[in-house]
């Protein structure tokens, strides 16, 4: 060191600022690492997703699907009274039941109408017959 006090005084300054930057500059170059590394990560996460993206861009359209046709309702209002009275119910009903839901007296010839009727719908494949006696509109 100098005998001069001045220089001194400088020359301790100059030594203590140069730890002081070593120290910042070193915190920076750490800082650095971690951000190239975070920066890394965001790079390879972005290619992964291009390159998804371009995956399922590549996927060709499936081909649209038909739906199959609906069996034809008989002309009669009857049919449709029996398939509404089945809708609103939201449950399978028995030929009694719907004679009942359509306000029908309960007599045979009624029932065995009605029940004529649900069978001709279960054979267009309007309704189902899970059990015998038991109608319900088949599940889609």
């Amino acid at each position: 060191m100098s005998d001069n006090p001045q220089i001194s005084a400088v020359l301790t300054y100059i030594e203590a600022r140069m730890r002081e930057l070593d120290k910042e500059a070193g915190q920076l170059r750490s800082r650095i690492e971690d951000l190239t590394a975070h920066l890394g990560e965001l790079d390879a996460e972005s290619e992964n997703l291009r390159i998804t993206r371009k995956t399922l861009l590549a996927i060709p359209r499936p081909d649209p699907v038909q739906e199959t046709p609906r069996p034809d309702v008989p002309d009669h209002p009857a049919y449709q009274q029996i398939l509404t009275a089945l809708t609103d119910a939201g449950r399978p009903m028995q030929a009694r039941d719907l004679c009942e839901a359509l306000d029908l007296p309960i007599l045979p010839k009624n029932t065995e109408g009605i029940r004529s009727k649900l069978k001709r719908l279960v054979t267009r494949g309007i309704l189902a017959e899970p059990e015998p006696g038991l109608f319900t509109q088949p599940r889609t």
